[in-house]
């Protein structure tokens, strides 16, 4: 028989030979823990419990176990006096339980077990309510949990997709985990100007995402241990990857411009910039003509080199990301290494062995750096350009692997790359929202619609500088291009428009040659009057270089090679206004080669190698100067917007290994 708790309240003697049962003790550890509870505040609770009487309740029946220990002379529930309106406060409408002083109260174990069992008969048991599901019944009605979290993860995928078209130039390419916490780890600089006067046609970009794309050579800090040398040997910053991405409103495509690091640019008056502050200095930079683009970045930041690309592009840039060599690194190992595949091992003259091995391979972020970075690879020969084509090649495969699912099935990896990125990188007008709802509208686009183009240059300078000589006009017709979203070069046709590639409008190819090709008489010319730019059009390396060589000890002026911008099974001569002659004279010497007229070949003419050209092809002896020819002319070429038939293309969703 239990005893009468002492009314002084005292615990009783501590020589007991076990616990006093009147004494009211913490519960065990074990008893804590209410699974499914520890998510919800206390009003949570009580609102879910439905802890809402309005008026007294009833006392207890008179059998029931509770009435030997509840004074039933004391209301159970509060309740505000002369019936008025309960409080709001729902701690004010707990029970309130007041015991019988004169009923002896048990508190031992075997009691208080006794009582759950009696007391669990006259209830419904219910599962604790999850916060979550009541929040998606609530005000989701109709969609359980399970497809919130599907849409979510869609929408992460989308955000993914976006981001590596977006950031991977700079080696990165990023899969976003969008959070809202996220915001708050963004680093901001100042850099762009939606006022800037040399914005062109405006209102036809109204609803265009553009993205300047910086990767940085600072090697100050961390950066000393991947940049061959620290800050001492190579002081500032400057823009050794740039990219220009274009999103038009329509979201139907992506378009990702290259530039060269030593572009020949002219560069506006600019406030100076401190990099490894970020800030600017407030002391300004006078203009100046004829720089490399990479050393603007150096002289005026963010800012200046924003505007030299406007200036250039004429593209309304409204978001800035910019990256050093650690923040590469630390996303590439993050989004879990990028497949590459090379035709052969690379090495570098100034950083070693990049590629060790032929074929498919994984790169983390160490090799990736190096990969991308490299510029003086003994089998390319190409400088710049070799490292351009390169980094595009690495876009393209984290976007194909991002779209596949290997990152944004991942949640957890979506989390870690979206903080990675944040905090390694600093940008400008770019924050978690604008980039969810940027992906949600870029919904279901394919890698084949996304391109990469190189800005076109003709040459490097002669006084010393070796600046790479942009293509004024080609370069304005490319980007009048992007601004009225005109076909490009090498990109693949919509899927779904079947009319589109059907119905004979523009970005259509050109007739077949069979059916309407004619036959000309020209006379030869001499091959020291002939200038020629020879284009590859297939996917063997080195065959422009190769026709180059056959051509040279004959005379011929070879203005440059390049590859084309498409693949062509047939090789052609294509000629601007007065140049047919010469044209005539080239394709003479390469065995089933036509001619074909083209209004964007500005001088001289094109040879645009096709898969009927080997390096085991013979070519024919140049017809002697004056003589009668013959040669088979095509239609002319269809030409949207003067854009060259040289420019160096890479679709992301070409998977070749060439």
């Amino acid at each position: 028989m239990s005893q009468q708790p002492p009314e002084d309240g005292s615990a009783g003697s501590a020589e007991q030979a076990g616990p006093d049962p009147n004494v009211l003790r913490e519960p065990a550890m074990r008893d804590r823990y209410v699974r499914g509870r520890s998510r919800l505040t206390v009003r949570e609770l009580m609102e879910h419990l439905d802890a809402t009487p309005r008026h007294p309740q009833p006392a207890p029946e008179k059998d029931h176990p509770t009435n030997r220990w509840l004074d039933q002379s004391q209301p159970v529930y509060r309740t505000v006096d002369d019936g008025g309106p309960i409080s709001d406060d729902v701690t004010q409408r707990i029970p309130v339980v007041r015991r019988r002083t004169d009923v002896p109260v048990d508190l031992s174990a075997t009691a208080t077990n006794r009582r759950v069992r009696t007391e669990s008969r006259h209830q419904v048991l219910q599962r604790t309510p999850d916060p979550i599901e009541m929040v998606v019944k609530g005000g989701r009605s109709g969609r359980s949990r399970r497809d919130m979290l599907m849409r979510d993860l869609r929408v992460g995928g989308r955000v993914a997709a976006t981001a590596a078209c977006i950031i991977a130039l700079v080696g990165t390419g990023a899969a976003w985990a969008m959070n809202g916490s996220l915001n708050s780890s963004w680093r901001t600089v100042k850099a762009i100007n939606s006022d800037d006067h040399n914005i062109k046609k405006k209102d036809a970009q109204y609803g265009d995402e553009n993205f300047l794309i910086v990767g940085t050579d600072t090697r100050a800090g961390k950066n000393s241990k991947f940049g061959a040398g620290d800050d001492t040997l190579t002081e500032g910053a400057r823009s050794d990857t740039i990219i220009l991405v274009n999103i038009p409103a329509n979201r139907s495509r992506v378009v990702a411009v290259s530039f060269p690091r030593d572009l020949n640019v002219s560069h506006p008056e600019c406030e100076g910039f401190n990099d490894q502050t970020g800030e600017y200095t407030g002391e300004w930079v006078p203009a100046e003509d004829n720089v490399k683009l990479n050393s603007v970045y150096a002289i005026g930041g963010p800012k200046c080199l924003v505007k030299t690309i406007t200036m250039i592009s004429g593209l309304n840039i409204n978001h800035f990301i910019g990256m050093d060599f650690v923040a590469f690194r630390k996303i590439v190992d993050t989004v879990g290494g990028v497949w590459v595949c090379s035709p052969t091992p690379l090495y570098d003259y100034e950083i070693g062995t990049v590629l060790s091995k032929a074929g498919h391979q994984k790169l983390n972020g160490r090799k990736a750096l190096k990969y991308v970075r490299a510029r003086t690879i003994s089998t390319e020969g190409n400088g710049d350009y070799g490292r351009i084509k390169r980094q595009q090649l690495f876009m393209s495969s984290l976007l194909r692997s991002t779209l596949s699912g290997n990152v944004i099935s991942n949640p957890a990896k979506l989390n870690r790359v979206a903080r990675t990125f944040t905090s390694n990188s600093y940008v400008d007008n770019v924050d978690t929202e604008s980039l969810l709802n940027l992906a949600d509208s870029m919904r279901g686009i394919e890698a084949g619609r996304v391109t990469f183009i190189t800005i076109p240059t003709s040459g490097t300078s002669e006084d010393g500088q070796n600046n790479e000589l942009p293509r004024d006009d080609d370069i304005q017709a490319l980007f009048s291009a992007i601004i009225n979203d005109d076909p490009l070069p090498g990109e693949e046709p919509e899927k779904s428009s079947e009319k589109k590639k059907s119905d004979g409008k523009k970005g259509d190819p050109a007739p077949a040659a069979a059916d309407t090709q004619t036959k000309v008489t020209v006379k030869a010319m001499s091959p020291s009057n002939v200038g020629v730019r020879i284009l590859n059009g297939t996917s063997t390396s080195g065959l422009a270089a190769f026709a180059s060589e056959q051509l040279t000890p004959e005379g011929f002026e070879i203005r440059g090679i390049a590859d084309s911008s498409q693949h062509v099974e047939e090789t052609v001569v294509r000629y601007g206004p007065g140049q047919r002659a010469a044209a005539a004279t080239v394709a003479h010497m390469f065995p089933g080669a036509k001619i074909q007229p083209d209004r964007s070949v500005k001088s001289g003419v094109e040879l645009i190698l096709g898969s009927d050209f080997t390096m085991s092809t013979t070519l024919n002896s140049y017809a002697t100067p004056g003589t009668k020819i013959n040669a088979e002319q095509l239609p002319a070429r269809k030409v949207e917007g003067n854009l060259p038939s040289d420019l160096a293309v890479t679709n992301a969703g070409d998977a070749s290994c060439d």
